[in-house]
């Protein structure tokens, strides 16, 4: 936390401690428990500096047990942009301008790998889960690509795990997408198997 101080000498509230952002705004991340009321004060303070600095975006981030300090904040004008499992971000808009805040992710990564061997023999799986288990339905290796991971890393990690088969990407081959919300984006991937591949593979 920091102090400002006029130039009459007198001491301005306490400000929330804050980083600036790429995009001409700031993050504060919350890490000490403290008084809502404090709270309230040490934002409208930070706030009315953010605005003299011509800052645009405000993130605050909530760990799950500062829980307490988001009414405040919302009370203040802030709204929710996403939640994690330990965390809420709370973000501001200052400017009278449009309001230029990125909306949160909102699909997720599906991908899907066409493996084949020096043979040219396609690898093809049988799902033991899901809705097409027990359908004796072949198709390709697919899944969905985890938090933080490269997409090309993912196809290669989805077809390790579900036929123990080391594979090099090669490209992309098609991609999907669905205006829905909890639907994936998909990804066809091609991949050359690195050892002979048996033309079908269940799992």
């Amino acid at each position: 936390m920091e102090k400002l101080v006029f130039q009459n000498g007198v001491k301005k509230d306490q400000l929330l401690s804050a980083v600036n952002d790429d995009h001409g705004g700031v993050i504060v991340e919350l890490k000490e428990p403290m008084d809502t009321t404090v709270f309230q004060n040490m934002l409208k303070a930070s706030l009315s500096k953010w605005k003299l600095q011509g800052k645009k975006g405000v993130w605050i981030k909530v760990p799950i047990e500062l829980v307490n300090l988001v009414e405040t904040a919302v009370k203040e004008g802030f709204w929710y942009h996403h939640a994690e499992p330990h965390y809420l971000m709370l973000v501001y808009w200052i400017p009278e301008t449009e309001n230029t805040i990125p909306a949160n992710a909102s699909h997720r990564v599906g991908i899907g790998a066409i493996v084949l061997n020096e043979k040219r023999e396609l690898l093809v799986v049988q799902e033991n889960s899901g809705r097409l288990k027990g359908t004796a339905v072949w198709k390709i290796p697919t899944g969905i690509v985890e938090e933080g991971e490269d997409i090309f890393e993912g196809a290669i990690r989805e077809v390790k795990e579900e036929t123990g088969i080391d594979t090099q990407f090669l490209e992309v081959l098609a991609f999907s997408g669905c205006r829905l919300k909890s639907m994936p984006l998909n990804l066809l991937f091609r991949n050359m198997a690195f050892s002979s591949t048996p033309k079908i593979y269940a799992w």
